[in-house]
């Protein structure tokens, strides 16, 4: 096959995304990560973040890493992976804290989740094995996945049917299985029924993971995520991951469970062992972080507040909406050209509401996806709601 330059590769390809409204453009902040913000030098407010509990610019946060700098203590760059000299005792303290608040008996520190869902299916996973994920995961757990040495399957969103029947027919292949799922479904907003996959996981033997990046922090008591939502515990055949760039306001990720585990992906979980660890500053910002989302039930009460004030007007004005309790509250359009549409006439109006798109999302099924944060108010919601029902009367 002849050979081709980068531009014969690549520019046919992103024609194509242009012509299918599919085409991707990055917005320009100008401030910290709030509500209100200029993007692209417009002030809007931002209806976009995952910055559920308001955490990313949050003042007892940005003091504690000031006082910490100012001590002398601790740098900004971690210098090395943690296996060399990047393990900081800042990291160290973190770990053992995110582990005591889980009520899991360790957790490791990844730099993004993305690593974090790299990491676990490579690390576990060997040939002949099964993994089975919801259909509707984040790319990253199937990524993950993929890149193991297992085989991947994918059940029906949310079917425990379907999953049950897959693990008897793995029960008789005598195939270890590990059952992957969100625990938040980061482009819904609804939830895994944990319970139920708890209960499949312990009746076939199989593994459990669970990436609650989108329900540490505004889901359950204390911000512990689904599995308080559904009043169960972790085991030690569990496995969760949680990203700290949501919630937490900070940056990177982490995984918790077994002693067993956490040591076995320590000596084989190769996003981990050879990349640089993060900064040692953002492991005390994210202390700080932990010890306000624990604190924080007045905040994921008002958030309640709002999602239910969101989901009331909404339903009223006639849009179809996503069965979802958490921050994310999508708004299905379908086609891709229209959603993009409605995305351009809020942002004229002033707020900022992604269009999501495939690949994102499945074809037909493009949306906006509203996300609310601690910090709006009930004006603000009030205001968008105003703002959606002039663009739906316009197109």
């Amino acid at each position: 096959m002849p050979s081709k330059t980068l531009e014969q590769r690549l520019q046919n390809r992103l024609h194509e995304r242009q012509e299918a409204h599919l085409y991707r453009r990055r917005p320009l902040s100008f401030g910290p990560q709030q509500p209100k913000m200029n993007l692209n030098g417009r002030e809007t407010v931002n209806f976009c973040s995952n910055d559920y509990l308001g955490l990313a610019d949050d003042l007892q946060i940005k003091q504690a890493v000031i006082d910490a700098l100012q001590s002398g203590h601790v740098g900004y760059g971690s210098g090395a992976a943690h296996l060399v000299t990047g393990h900081h005792i800042e990291h160290h303290l973190l770990e053992d804290e995110l582990a005591d608040w889980l009520g899991c008996p360790r957790c490791l520190l990844f730099s993004t989740g993305y690593m974090a869902n790299l990491a676990v299916p490579q690390a576990l996973m060997q040939k002949g094995d099964l993994i089975l994920a919801d259909k509707l995961c984040h790319a990253s757990l199937i990524d993950g996945a993929l890149q193991s040495a297992a085989e991947l399957k994918r059940y029906p969103h949310n079917d425990m049917q379907s999953l049950e029947r897959r693990l008897q027919q793995a029960e008789k292949e005598q195939r270890q299985v590990l059952i992957i799922s969100d625990g938040v479904f980061s482009m819904d907003g609804d939830m895994a029924p944990i319970d139920r996959l708890q209960d499949l996981a312990r009746r076939y033997r199989a593994w459990l993971m669970i990436d609650d990046a989108h329900g540490f922090g505004p889901i359950g008591e204390q911000g512990l995520g689904c599995f308080k939502h559904f009043r169960r515990q972790p085991d030690e055949q569990t496995i969760l991951v949680g990203t700290l760039g949501k919630a937490f306001g900070t940056s990177g990720a982490f995984v918790a469970g077994s002693e067993l585990l956490i040591e076995s992906l320590i000596q084989f979980a190769r996003p981990y062992i050879y990349t640089t660890a993060s900064p040692q500053i953002n492991a005390v910002a994210t202390r700080a972080a932990l010890k306000q989302l624990r604190n924080a039930d007045k905040a994921r009460d008002h958030l309640k507040q709002l999602i239910e004030r969101f989901r009331q007007g909404a339903e009223r004005l006639g849009f179809e909406l996503m069965p979802s309790i958490s921050p994310i509250q999508p708004i299905l359009i379908g086609d891709s050209e229209n959603a993009l549409k409605w995305s351009h006439a809020l942002q004229e109006q002033g707020f900022w509401v992604a269009a999501i798109r495939p690949p994102t999302v499945p074809r037909g099924s493009a949306r906006l996806r509203i996300t609310l944060s601690a910090k709006h108010t009930l004006q603000d919601v009030d205001i968008l709601l105003k703002a959606l029902h002039k663009v739906q009367k316009q197109f």
